[in-house]
Order: structure tokens, then C-alpha cells, then sequence
């Protein structure tokens, strides 16, 4: 037999998708600390969502692709009167989940945002309920969209834990497709071969690059990349579910499978196999842990990794507001992710690019005391010439410390410092924040803010007994995973 005839014995599915489906399947949800926190969550990306469509250029991607048509029993996106299909009403309601960069973050090896799985589940689980009503059938309630959600923050959270996609050149939103696909595939009733399948073709989907995210190419594709990746999830399940056969050894087939051909690159953070190839490291069962301890943007809607430094910015901002040109120098420590990923010289070329700076983010904050996703518009940023003389007078310093405790599973801190030094010799002390608002560690701290969030939010959309209605829901956690699906979603669509 020649050397070079490949031997076809087709494989057993890879481990890696054998064990996200057996806990998609299987997995009971008894947590009550994870589903009040999905119930925050929840809470929290709605208004997120909202408060985008106050933006054109989000909302300018909205709506059905050919415009008049009707889909019978069609998923609704928060905040408007679309009706579409699951697919692209995934897609819209992960776009404006997005958009602001104000959503929940989770960061490991890999940084991500799992609540943009949301766009898929709630558009899979109005469109059931909708359609089981009709049936005459029980609808789906707000517990199953907790429960997909605390599953679908797991699977994209463990898989970040120890794998760093970014470091191959990769976009996180890759985990946001394999765990949307996952849950809503569970959501529509696949067996464990169709749900293996679906999964399958996740990984065997070409993958996003990170370009979009960074200088010199950042731009607002990052804002709809989570969007488009979910939805891509609830086509895939849809594939699957109509008898497309998988693809078992998507993994790890030799030459052809995703770690030889996306995953190969030299890189101290990932696993090696004894024969040489590079797979995914995963340290811990999956479980609950990640909806326990994710990441609320509270106060700024900004990428998470400078969330500390705008926090101390603020806090220094009444000690240098009235001084801002005598400034000499400003020095931002901070962890060796938030260099690699939005540390930035030179022109900022639009909004998206603003948001993923960190010396924009800071400078903004020490000079008006705060940071809204107004300022980062084009308008904004020409009108004050003094946010990239401040910029320009950065100095950004790695702490060893805060690159280590950064990655520590009982610590998770993303820590920053800012201290800054004027013309005459004076400055000012160095302030630091170890631990943003929205950490676990400052959930009592911060749950109170959060709610004010999503009442801020919702104000921008609906009236004042609409806005109630739907908080004091939303409050009551018995009482809203009662809820039917499609009737939570008829309070939030106009």
C-alpha cells in the first residue's frame, strides 16, 4: 500500500466536542448565586442592547434582509417592532448587545463577552415559545433562557481559561459561535449525534480574524462580529437538525483538523500532545463557575482591560481638571494584556477605535470626570483637541504583579495605576484599582449600580410604567423564570 492513501476509518467525535454536549444534555442547574446572576445579566445586556439604538450606525444593520417580509411566529428584537427569522434576529439582538462594548466580559487566556450568546438564545426560545402556543404546547420560559445562558457563559469561559485564541491571530467570537450553537441547539431539541454534529461544524467554520480589533484596522466590525457569530450558531444547530451529517474528527484530524491548521502556531500558552500538535488545554470540568464570577461593565462603556484605569481617572480628575495643560506626564501601569490588546499611538480613526484605546479611555475621564459612549464619536473627539494632548503625554508601564494576579483563578484582577506629574516638579499620588466595580468581589457594591444601569436603559426606549413593568420583573427572580418567553419579549418590543 502506498505511504500517502489515507486510511478511512472514520473517528469517534473529538473529547472536547463530547464533553461540551454531555454537559449541554445533561448538566442540572441547581446554582442559586448563577441564576441570580444571570438574571442580572440578563437585565444588564437587555439594556446594553437599548441604549444602541440611540446610534445609527447600529441600528442601520437592523431589520429583515429583504425588507416587507413575514415570518410566521418571528423572533422579536428588544426595543423595535422587527419580526424575523431566528437567524438574523439573532443576529440584530447580538449587534446591539455589542455595539457599546458595554456588555459582561470574561477574561483568561482568552478575553470575551459571553452574554453575546444571547442572540441566539433569545431569538431560538421567543420563536419556540411563539410556536409551541400555536401548537398548543407549553411555551418556554425564562428559566430555559437563564439556564442556556449560565451554559453558554461555561462553555465560552472554560475554553478561554487556559487557550489564547488571540495569540494564533484568532477573534474570540469563535467561542461565541461553539457555545451558541451548542445551547440552542439544545433549545431546539437535537439529540446528542445532531448536537455533536452542529458542533462539528462550528470548529470547521473558517474563523474571524482579530484585524478588525487592531491598530491600524480597528473598526466597528467589532461591534457586530459577536451578533454574526451567534447567529451563525443558530444556523448551524438549524443544519443539524434537519439530518447534516458532523464531521467527528474536526479537532484533531492530522493536516486538515483545526489545531493543525488554526491552532499550530508556536505558543507557549497552549497544550502540546506528545506527537506535537496543539490542542486545547481545559483545566476544569464545566459546571457553573463562569456565570459565578463573570464581569459587569457598570460604570463605562468601555473594553474591560481599561475599566480600573477609568475608574481612577475619575477618582483624580477633580485634583487635575483646573491643570490639565500644566501637565508634564502621565503614567498608566497596568498588565501585559491591556498592552497588547488597546494600548494605541498615532490617530484614532473612528468610535470603535477610541473604545479599544486606553489612553483615550483614561484621558477622557481625567478631564470631564466621566466616560459615555457619546464621547467617543467623531464629533466629540474633534471638539476637544485636549484628550489627544493628554494622549500624547502618556507614559504606560507593565507591572509584573498585575500581569500575574491577572490570570490567578482566586484573584482575576485587572488592575491599573495612574498617576500623573505636572511642568513645576509637583504630581499627584498614584491612584490604583485592583478590582473594577463589576467584579465578584464588589457584586454588593455593584448589583445596586448595575440596576440603575438597566433602568437608565430602558428609559432611552419606553415610558415610565413600561420601564417599571419591566423592572420590577425583572427583579423578581421566581417570578420572571416563570415567565413565558414570548411574553417577557412582548413588554420589550415597540
Amino acid at each position: 500500500m502506498s505511504a500517502n492513501v489515507d486510511l478511512n476509518n472514520r473517528p469517534d467525535y473529538d473529547k472536547v466536542l463530547q464533553d461540551i454536549a454531555d454537559y449541554v444534555l445533561t448538566y442540572r442547574i441547581t446554582s442559586p448565586e448563577a441564576l441570580k446572576t444571570a438574571r442580572n445579566c440578563l437585565m444588564d445586556t437587555l439594556g446594553c442592547g437599548l441604549l444602541a439604538l440611540r446610534f445609527p450606525e447600529c441600528t442601520k444593520h437592523l431589520g429583515p434582509i429583504v425588507e416587507g417580509t413575514v415570518v410566521p411566529f418571528g423572533a422579536r428584537v428588544p426595543g423595535t417592532s422587527f419580526r424575523l427569522d431566528p437567524v438574523k434576529a439573532a443576529w440584530d439582538i447580538g449587534c446591539i448587545v455589542r455595539w457599546l462594548d458595554y456588555n459582561d466580559t470574561w477574561l483568561a487566556a482568552e478575553w470575551g463577552h459571553p452574554s453575546d450568546n444571547l442572540g441566539g438564545i433569545l431569538a431560538v426560545a421567543d420563536h419556540l415559545s411563539q410556536k409551541r402556543v400555536a401548537n398548543g404546547e407549553a411555551p418556554l420560559t425564562v428559566r430555559a433562557v437563564l439556564e442556556a445562558m449560565i451554559m453558554a457563559h461555561e462553555i465560552q469561559g472554560v475554553i478561554a481559561l487556559e487557550n489564547s485564541f488571540n495569540r494564533v491571530g484568532l477573534d474570540h467570537v469563535l467561542l461565541v459561535k461553539v457555545a451558541s450553537t451548542a445551547v440552542c441547539a439544545k433549545l431546539m431539541g437535537a439529540d446528542r449525534e445532531q448536537l455533536l454534529a452542529a458542533l462539528s461544524h462550528a470548529f470547521v467554520d473558517g474563523q474571524a480574524l482579530r484585524t478588525y480589533r487592531h491598530a491600524p484596522n480597528a473598526g466597528s466590525r467589532k461591534s457586530w462580529a459577536a451578533g454574526d457569530a451567534s447567529s451563525r450558531g443558530v444556523r448551524l444547530a438549524d443544519i443539524a437538525l434537519r439530518g447534516e451529517m458532523g464531521i467527528p474528527g474536526v479537532l484533531t484530524a492530522p493536516q486538515w483538523g483545526f489545531y493543525d491548521v488554526l491552532f499550530s502556531h508556536t505558543n507557549k500558552d497552549l497544550a502540546l500532545k506528545p506527537e506535537g500538535q496543539r490542542q486545547f488545554s481545559l483545566s476544569q470540568p464545566y459546571g457553573t463557575y463562569v456565570m459565578e464570577n463573570v464581569l459587569f461593565k457598570i460604570s463605562f462603556p468601555a473594553e474591560f482591560h481599561a475599566q480600573t484605569a477609568c475608574e481612577a481617572a475619575v477618582t483624580l480628575h477633580p485634583q487635575v481638571k483646573d491643570r490639565l495643560h500644566e501637565i508634564d506626564k502621565i503614567v498608566i501601569t497596568t498588565h501585559e494584556s491591556a498592552i497588547r490588546i488597546i494600548s494605541k499611538q498615532g490617530q484614532l480613526a473612528n468610535a470603535a477605535d477610541r473604545d479599544h484605546c486606553i489612553q483615550y479611555m483614561t484621558a477622557v475621564p481625567l478631564a470631564f470626570g466621566n466616560l459615555v459612549a457619546e464621547q467617543y464619536e467623531d464629533d466629540f473627539h474633534a471638539a476637544h483637541p485636549i484628550i489627544d494632548e493628554l494622549r500624547e503625554k502618556m507614559v504606560i508601564v507593565e507591572e509584573p504583579r498585575y500581569t500575574r494576579e491577572y490570570l490567578e483563578a482566586d484573584k482575576r484582577s485587572i488592575a491599573n495605576a495612574i498617576q500623573v506629574f505636572f511642568k513645576d516638579g509637583s504630581h499627584t499620588e498614584q491612584v490604583m484599582v485592583e478590582y473594577p466595580i463589576g467584579h465578584r468581589r464588589r457584586r454588593a457594591e455593584g448589583i445596586p449600580l448595575l440596576e440603575d444601569k438597566f433602568k437608565a436603559n430602558l428609559a432611552t426606549r419606553f415610558v415610565g410604567q413600561r420601564c417599571k413593568q419591566i423592572f420590577e420583573l425583572c427583579k423578581d427572580q421566581a417570578k420572571l423564570e416563570a415567565t413565558p418567553v414570548h411574553a417577557f419579549i412582548d413588554l420589550l418590543v415597540i
